[in-house]
């Protein structure tokens, strides 16, 4: 059985969208290296609609990215209510039933990993799915945009700090586990 891991970049101020390219200048060495490890560990990934057609989009604007290897050698999910079919093989569109998720975690061989898709992250965390919410949290103030808990819909949710690790960039990496797991 594998565990349900996310993958966030955050800005200080709590900002998860990533559209404008305000994460990338934190991209070095160091973090690219855990960024590879989180991929090594990930059996099968996990979207949300909205980071899916991001990947997508990124097949025609930025076609030598070293994330591509891996969206294509990984069996991926996309939970959505809306599309009715993948643009590629190897993808799955699944709705957002709790059970079909906790399926997909008890079946899978290592991690189930969720890249951004914070509006899944949330729903995953309300629905006491999520194992392990790792945030990387950069050291920029952005302002306006989506941020990580808008919409939460759990009033309070407890977490327990599993890990942290300052980069040399300034990043914060951030383990948290539910306390109810």
């Amino acid at each position: 059985m594998g565990k349900i891991v996310t993958g966030l970049f955050t800005s200080l101020d709590g900002i998860v969208d990533a559209d404008d390219d305000w994460q990338f200048p934190y991209f070095d060495e160091e973090l690219f290296a855990r960024v590879l490890a989180g991929w090594r560990s990930a059996a099968t990934l996990l979207l949300g609609r909205h980071s899916y057609e991001g990947y997508e989009r990124l097949r025609v604007e930025h076609p030598d990215s070293p994330m591509l290897a891996f969206l294509d050698a990984t069996p991926t999910c996309v939970v959505s209510s809306t599309l009715t079919h993948a643009r590629r093989d190897g993808v799955t569109i699944i709705g957002g039933d709790p059970e079909r998720i906790a399926q997909l975690r008890a079946e899978s061989e290592g991690n189930v990993l969720v890249l951004g898709s914070p509006t899944l992250v949330r729903w995953l965390l309300a629905n006491d799915l999520l194992d392990e919410l790792n945030v990387t949290v950069l050291p920029i103030v952005v302002g306006e945009g989506p941020r990580l808990f808008d919409d939460m819909p759990t009033q309070r949710l407890a977490l327990r700090l599993t890990g942290s690790e300052a980069l040399r960039s300034g990043a914060l990496e951030l383990q948290y586990a539910p306390t109810t797991r």
